[in-house]
């Protein structure tokens, strides 16, 4: 069974992403991993040289981004498709992004998956579930804010493309059928000092905005929203993360004593809670 990873990247150092961690934790699960970094403002393509020069199974591509394209992030998803159209013959794909680490405790499972649904043709991807953490690496998301689940494993069919700011694929424009991968997704895009956060919003925003939005709405900077339900993260960090956790120092003042949800909001977490059934959730996937 072969397998090939891969990740778009483009101002990884100044937007602070997990980028050499996220790489790294992939590697067990592929054959081959692709780092396509688009043009940067800072030494991200030589960060990743580098690391490609540790790693022989990362390979690097460069790519030059059309940031004239702000249209829903879609250039997100021209850049992934350029990779997938590039990629090696494989069995599946992985596919990370560039603040998304995978837990080595969760390997045997993603591995485990892919072999048992390796000739299940109905098969065209496989679903992983989601921990966000925010503000801190104390704290998760757990409102409908967050997305909780994801297909990160998919079919080399060339028909399976990045769908809208590729968050997910979809297939001749459907969604796939999918099974559990029986793993998680550690997502750590929102989790930095706030002054870092304010700074990788104004580019990342870049893909959505006009520069005249993105000023109004970062005039004052970014302040973390600590009005919204978070749980405290009682399991253990994937080992890659250990060392840059260690060195996280900013203030994340969260009470959750403190939370106050409008009326309909806080209908909807109860519900959610009690039945683990998430009224009106956006699914871009299937369950054969």
């Amino acid at each position: 069974m072969q397998v090939a990873g891969f990740t778009i990247l483009r101002n990884g150092l100044l937007m602070d992403y997990p980028f050499q961690e996220s790489i790294l934790s992939a590697l067990p699960l592929c054959d081959v991993f692709i780092v396509s970094v688009g043009q940067s403002e800072d030494d991200t393509y030589q960060t990743v040289m580098d690391l490609a020069r540790k790693y022989p199974r990362i390979q690097v591509l460069q790519s030059t981004w059309d940031l004239s394209n702000r249209q829903g992030g879609s250039v997100l998803a021209i850049e992934t498709n350029k990779v997938l159209d590039s990629l090696p013959e494989a069995d599946w794909v992985l596919y990370l992004q560039a603040d998304e680490v995978i837990h080595e405790e969760d390997y045997g499972a993603i591995q485990k998956a892919m072999e048992e649904n390796l000739n299940d043709r109905r098969v065209e991807g496989l679903l992983f579930e989601y921990v966000h953490f925010y503000g801190s690496y104390q704290w998760v998301g757990d409102s409908r804010r967050w997305y909780r689940r994801e297909v990160r494993v998919i079919r080399p069919w060339k028909d399976i493309r990045a769908y809208r700011d590729a968050q997910g694929f979809r297939r001749g424009g459907r969604k796939l059928w999918v099974r559990p991968a029986g793993a998680r997704i550690f997502h750590y895009g929102w989790v930095r000092p706030p002054q870092k956060q304010t700074e990788k919003l104004r580019r990342l925003h870049r893909y959505w905005h006009e520069d005249a939005w993105i000023e109004a709405t970062l005039q004052k900077g970014f302040s973390y929203d600590l009005n919204q339900p978070l749980r405290r993260f009682e399991g253990t960090h994937p080992a890659l993360m250990h060392a840059r956790i260690a060195v996280a120092q900013w203030d994340f003042p969260y009470d959750p004593a403190k939370v106050r949800l409008p009326w309909k909001e806080y209908i909807l977490h109860w519900i959610e809670r009690k039945t683990g059934w998430r009224i009106g959730e956006f699914r871009n996937y299937r369950l054969v």
